[in-house]
Parts: C-alpha cells; sequence; structure tokens
C-alpha cells in the first residue's frame, strides 16, 4: 500500500493497471494503422493512446482493479467479461470526443468491433489468471513478522488470510519476551518487509533491534495501523475517544470545501438537466402503479446532528411504516414492483439532488440516518454519532465497500467504513468513491 492524499493505494493494483494498458495501446496502435496508409505513426500513436486510456478507465470504474477481485474466481470471471464488453462502447465515445473518424477505427471492416472485444476478452482473461497465478504461488507476498502474543495477533493474521491473501505472508509471530527472531541478522535472513505491533507488546519493544532493522528498509507498524491500511476501515475497538481531534480529514482548508461544494451544485444541476426525462417518466409510473404521493419525505440526521427533510422517490406501499420504523429486508414485501427496480437502479435516490442543491448533503459522505435509528444505534454502538462530523452524502465509502445493512451488527460494520472515511477524506477520496458507485450501480450491489 502506499497512500496518495492520505488514503491507500495498493502498489500491485496499480502496476496491473500499468501492465494492462501498454498491451490494450499496442493493440489499439496496430488495429487503428490502415494497410494502405493515410495515417502517420505519430497521430496513430496519440490516438491509440487516449483511446487505451479510455478503455483502461472504464475497467478501472466497473471494479476491475479491486484487489479483492482477484481473489474470487467468479467475480473475476464476470467482471472481466463485461469489462472487455464495456470497453468497446468507451473506446466509441473517446472517439467521438477526440474527433477521431470511426472509419479510421473500424479499418473498413464489420468484423472490426468483435476483433476489438475478443481481443481483450483474450487480454484480460490471460493478464488476470497469470496475476492470480502470481498470487497463489505467492510472488507478490511480503513477509510480515507480528510481535505480540498469539491471541494478540490474531485479528491481524485474520485479516492477511481473509482479505490480503496472496500480498502478504506471516512468517511468524514472535513473543515480546522473547524477540530473538528480531536481530537484523534474522530479519534479513527471512527478507521480512515489515514487523506488525500488538497494542499489549508496545511497551515492551526491543528499540534497539527495531530501529536497526528499519535503517536498513524495515517497515513497522502498530496492528492498528497496519489493519487499517490494509483493510480502509477503522479498528473501532481500538479508537480513542479524542481520534478526531488528530484526524486530517477534518483538518482540510476552506479551498478544499469551496472546491467540494462547487462541484456538488455543479454536478447536482447537471444531473437535474440530463435525468429530467427520466424524473417525469419515473414520477409518472410511480402514480400509476400505486396510490399516495410521488416524492417520500424523511427526516434525516445532518451535519453536527442536524435534522434535514430527505427527498426520495416512494419506493414502498404508503401503509409501510404503519407498525413504526423498520429497515428494508431482502425482497421486503412492503417494496412496490416499480420500487424494486427504483432500488436496484438507485433512481429513487435522485430526488436528492435538491438536497445537495440546499447545502443539506453532500455528493459524497455518510449516508444520513433517521433519527430514531440514530437513538437506537448510538446506545450500541460507541462512536455512532461521530459519523454527523461531515455533511451525509447520495453515496460513500461504506456504500461502495459494504452491502446494505439491516442491523445492529451491520450497521457497527458501516460505522468502520464512516469513519475512515471521515479521518481520510479528501476530493481524492471524494472522486474514488464517485467512480465505484458507478460499478455498485452496474452490478446492483447492496440494493433492497
Amino acid at each position: 500500500m502506499t497512500r496518495i492524499f492520505g488514503h491507500f493505494i495498493a502498489l500491485e493494483m496499480v502496476a496491473l493497471w500499468f501492465l494492462e494498458f501498454i498491451p490494450c495501446l499496442v493493440v489499439l496502435y496496430v488495429l487503428m494503422i490502415p494497410d494502405g496508409g493515410g495515417w502517420s505513426s505519430g497521430p496513430a500513436l496519440q490516438h491509440a493512446a487516449a483511446l487505451a486510456l479510455a478503455v483502461s478507465g472504464t475497467w478501472s470504474v466497473i471494479g476491475l482493479y479491486q484487489p479483492e477481485i482477484c481473489l474470487r474466481t467468479t467475480r473475476l470471471l464476470l467482471s472481466t467479461a463485461i469489462g472487455a464488453v464495456l470497453a468497446f462502447p468507451a473506446l466509441l465515445g473517446a472517439a467521438l470526443l477526440a474527433g477521431i473518424e470511426t472509419a479510421a477505427l473500424f479499418g473498413g471492416s464489420a468484423l472490426r468491433p468483435a476483433q476489438f472485444i475478443l481481443t481483450w476478452i483474450a487480454l484480460l482473461f490471460a493478464s488476470r489468471l497469470l496475476f492470480r497465478f502470481a498470487l497463489r504461488s505467492g510472488v507478490f507476498a511480503r513477509p510480515v513478522l507480528l510481535l505480540g502474543s498469539p491471541h494478540d495477533a490474531a485479528r491481524t493474521r485474520a485479516a492477511i488470510d481473509q482479505v490480503r491473501a496472496g500480498f502478504f505472508r506471516v512468517v511468524g509471530i514472535v513473543s515480546p519476551e522473547n524477540p530473538a527472531p528480531l536481530s537484523p541478522a534474522e530479519l534479513g535472513r527471512n527478507q521480512v518487509w515489515a514487523v506488525v505491533v500488538t497494542e499489549e507488546a508496545r511497551g515492551l519493544l526491543p528499540q534497539d533491534q527495531l530501529m536497526q532493522g528499519k535503517s536498513a528498509g524495515l517497515h513497522v507498524f502498530s496492528d492498528v495501523e497496519f489493519r487499517e491500511q490494509q483493510l480502509r476501515r477503522i479498528d473501532l475497538d481500538h479508537l480513542a475517544p479524542d481520534w478526531m481531534l488528530f484526524a486530517p480529514g477534518l483538518t482540510r482548508g476552506g479551498l478544499e470545501e469551496a472546491i467540494r461544494r462547487a462541484v456538488d451544485v455543479g454536478l447536482s444541476l447537471v444531473m437535474l438537466v440530463i435525468t429530467a426525462p427520466l424524473l417525469a417518466l419515473t414520477a409518472l409510473a410511480i402514480r400509476l402503479e400505486s396510490p399516495g404521493p410521488v416524492l417520500y419525505r424523511q427526516e434525516r440526521v445532518g451535519l453536527h446532528g442536524r435534522v434535514f427533510t430527505l427527498r426520495k422517490f416512494r419506493s414502498m406501499r404508503i401503509d409501510a411504516e404503519a407498525s413504526g420504523p423498520a429497515w428494508a429486508s431482502l425482497r421486503d414485501p412492503r417494496v412496490t414492483r416499480i420500487g424494486g427496480f427504483l432500488r436496484r437502479t438507485r433512481i429513487d435516490e435522485l430526488p436528492q439532488l435538491f438536497n445537495v442543491l440546499g447545502g443539506e448533503m453532500s455528493f459524497v459522505g455518510p449516508r444520513p440516518e433517521r433519527p430514531h435509528f440514530v437513538d437506537q444505534l448510538a446506545r450500541n454502538i460507541a462512536f455512532y454519532r461521530d459519523r454527523t462530523a461531515v455533511k451525509p452524502g447520495i453515496t460513500g465509502w461504506a456504500q461502495v465497500n459494504y452491502p446494505y445493512g439491516a442491523s445492529v451488527e451491520d450497521a457497527r460494520q458501516k460505522l468502520s467504513y464512516d469513519l475512515y472515511y471521515v479521518k481520510r477524506r479528501s476530493l481524492f477520496l471524494d472522486f474514488l468513491i464517485l467512480v465505484a458507485t458507478v460499478r455498485v450501480i452496474l452490478f446492483q450491489e447492496g440494493s433492497r
């Protein structure tokens, strides 16, 4: 992992993106040079580079460079096939924007689209299967030594085994009472990349040995810091009461907030104009299917605990909460047929653009919750109200990393992502979340 604007990025996935971009560029360059000439190699290379960026950008948007995907065979194969198919419309769109003639792109052949798609499928399958083989073979695995008792180190080991298997390899657990394996010679012999120190072992550190190791390139992490980097969520069990005082995401300057607000307003206006026909059709469909209002207005908790009225397209029957507030369940019978489609595609969220325009919400932030549930969850989950330190959002870090939650435990897991966002909040992370939201909508992840 490397830190970019406070957020952690997997270097292995950056390298994979680059290694797939280069063959994509070569393929486009070869296919775009006409047999009889007409294009010089200079323009052909420039056009091929622009189109390759569009294609690889599409692959990034649909989540092909998530480390977890490489560990799940079914999702890897499905995403690869979808990525190859979606690359062609992305290619056409980029060509139109760049002023590249489609005749030059197709080379006068009706089979050229099939050539592109089959070439990308072959390219992606080959690179991904090779990358997966390398992961399973431990080619990328960095040796990690855990310092602490086996019980204390279990959580870090579980995080590596479950989420980052293939990227790290635990070579041993060292007791602070017997730190002999931490000698520079022993660390070098085992090519240890990092030592992860449990909280309980920090007062027993063999500092001289570890400092010698650090001067030779050894990385030393606390277990809490290491898990936060790799899982990209906060460890709630080890969160200090005053953690927000030291959160860099809450100390950004006024310029960043001004940019964020300008982006919110600009995007909201553009999306309202673009989706105006869709908004009208949706309103008509809701009105025709069931009686009741088209828009659903509901109180939600916003910035610093202030309550505001959130707007959504109604997706449930009007008597959905006759017995009181309740979380939506899987295949919830209260959801109408049109409502089910609106929820899966997130169209029901579009009226919240007016909340963004009014300044009550941002595009990116923790999802605003109802006062009833906030009071309930705050009694059961420590730090729950800390998520209101920033404006709520239409989409957020929890939404793109965790499925829909309908229990206290789900709310606790999502809070760990929300507080990571609060702590690491930046325009760069906002951009990554907006890009990931396209993937969530495309694959209908977490909808109910």
